[in-house]
């Protein structure tokens, strides 16, 4: 099955944008097609909150990093200020998902 997604008038893809995606190009209904990216994307969510990886083959993984308390500048001023310990998530695209941004239009190899 083949998606295509030339109806995009901005540069970022939003998830009404997949609801309509869903609906024009898959026969879900409008509900469907919305219930189904708010789930998809509330279970990424809460893996992560959890602290859990999230890998979705052939396109990435999302990971959650904890960085340490740090003494940090405010530039503007040159004051030194302390950064709080926190919990970050990072991304790290798969080779496939490389190869295809570098190569757009072509399928990906071993696809």
């Amino acid at each position: 099955m083949d998606i295509t997604v030339e109806s995009l008038t901005t540069p970022a893809l939003t998830k009404a944008q997949l609801s309509d995606l869903l609906f024009e190009q898959i026969g879900l209904n409008k509900r469907e097609a919305k219930d189904m990216v708010d789930a998809f994307f509330d279970q990424i969510l809460a893996s992560l909150v959890d602290g859990e990886d999230v890998k979705i083959s052939g396109f990435g993984n999302f990971q959650i990093r904890t960085k340490a308390a740090r003494p940090g500048r405010n530039p503007r001023t040159g004051e030194v200020v302390a950064i709080d310990a926190r919990r970050v998530v990072t991304f790290h695209a798969s080779q496939k998902l490389k190869e295809q941004i570098q190569s757009p239009g072509e399928p990906a190899s071993g696809a």
